[in-house]
């Protein structure tokens, strides 16, 4: 009777050891971009008001993330659309990121009564952008995230909002469909 409980015992832990290794296996490792994404959104950056913000409110959702900055012509030239954008694809939340100081994104903001979440980053931001495939280090540049935290598509210089669209409805289902 003890060999048969000792032969159970070494079945059941060989078949847990093959469960694990399977699991193991199926378990894709995250890009190198998509780490970078995973340590943005666990960052703090202030909004301009100078309020600290955590990134980490946005996981799980469908993003549309835009580094930017006020003294970039394209930047400045896409934000009405990006805007517009915003209140289109409600299941899509875009936030903006601001290489540039709190004080002119929030003019910039008010000015041009931008109504989606906006960031201001520090002297790393050129750093994270690379990190997050930017290798230019170019504005705007802009990343679409599933709701996976995987960045499906990156868009470096000024968007083309077709193709963003057309990117949006193959890569991130919609949030509002039952």
């Amino acid at each position: 009777m003890n060999r048969k409980v000792t032969l159970y015992i070494l079945i059941a832990v060989l078949a847990g050891a093959i469960g694990a290794y399977a699991g193991i296996q199926r378990v894709k490792p995250q890009a190198p971009q998509d780490q970078a994404l995973t340590r943005l959104l666990s960052q703090s950056m202030p909004d301009p008001q100078g309020q600290q913000q955590a990134l980490s409110k946005w996981r799980g959702k469908p993003l549309l993330i835009n580094f930017w900055a006020t003294w970039c012509g394209p930047c400045v030239e896409e934000m009405p659309e990006l805007v517009a954008l915003h209140k289109q694809m409600p299941g899509l939340q875009v936030i903006g990121i601001g290489v540039d100081s709190a004080p002119n994104i929030a003019a910039f903001a008010a000015k041009l009564k931008i109504d989606y979440p906006l960031y201001v980053a520090d002297s790393g931001a050129i750093g994270t952008m690379r990190e997050l495939g930017n290798a230019v280090g170019g504005l705007p540049f802009s990343l679409l995230v599933g709701a996976d935290g995987s960045i499906k598509q990156s868009y470096i210089g000024a968007l083309n909002f077709d193709k963003l669209r057309k990117d949006i409805a193959a890569g991130i289902p919609s949030t509002n469909t039952h």
